[in-house]
């Protein structure tokens, strides 16, 4: 194995990791959302060096996408004041 390619694969792996810390230790809500989303595209990135194509597109799409955007919209409706 390449050196330069392993070190990627050191790279993605740490960084999954501390992505998954700190998403889970952060006391704000949108800024978990935001590393949550950031979190789906790295693991898209692991799936396609793993040659899944069709698992990456999905985890890119669902994961990061769709699930980001739905969890975005929950916190924008949880910080939004009442309304009168």
């Amino acid at each position: 194995m390449n050196i330069v390619l392993w070190t990627l694969d050191v790279v993605l792996c740490g960084s999954l990791v501390w992505l998954a810390i700190q998403t889970l230790a952060t006391p704000d809500l949108f800024k978990a959302s935001v590393m949550f989303i950031v979190f789906g595209l790295l693991l898209a990135l692991v799936w396609a060096r793993l040659e899944a194509p069709d698992i990456a597109l999905a985890e890119a799409a669902i994961g990061a996408g769709l699930t980001g955007a739905l969890l975005l919209t929950a916190v924008a409706s949880l910080t939004k004041p009442p309304e009168k």
